[in-house]
């Protein structure tokens, strides 16, 4: 099923100028588009969509310690919910941590990246609000964190 994630600005990369009604078209766990919503909308007729305010964008790489949680898998969702969707391999140090971001289609990197939407890349998304909170995590194509 073919989803356009849309919200009040999108930006390509964090360090990119907004757009305005921009829009990410995702087929599977691949973006399949990217550009004003109307336009994505005509492409893709009939698409599901998700309209968020704020901001979205590219997830993030948490570059830290994954946060403290009772287990392996509740470490990883939290930093789902922070946007994050990829963390370094540094502090993903033991099997359970690795199999639970596996799991999770969380990407372990050898080193940070900047992260960015790329036609056809994998359909890694964020969406923030004005003071930084995540409302959305959009990581390999599935909504795995809503904040509403």
């Amino acid at each position: 099923m073919l989803t356009i994630h849309t919200a009040d600005e999108l930006r390509i990369s964090w360090d990119a100028d907004p757009l305005k009604g921009g829009a990410v078209a995702v087929e599977g766990d691949r973006v399949a588009g990217t550009g004003p919503l109307d336009v994505l909308l005509e492409r893709f007729a009939g698409a599901r969509v998700r309209r968020w305010p704020g901001v979205l964008g590219p997830a993030l790489v948490h570059e830290g310690p994954l946060p403290e949680a009772p287990s392996p898998r509740e470490r990883v969702h939290a930093v789902l919910k922070s946007g994050a969707t990829a963390v370094l391999a540094e502090y993903a140090d033991t099997p359970d941590l690795r199999a639970a971001a596996s799991r999770n289609e969380v990407a372990v990197l050898r080193s940070a990246r900047k992260p960015e939407i790329t036609d056809t890349g994998r359909a890694d998304l964020a969406v923030f609000d004005a003071d930084g909170t995540c409302l959305a995590t959009v990581c390999a194509g599935r909504l795995v964190h809503r904040r509403r």
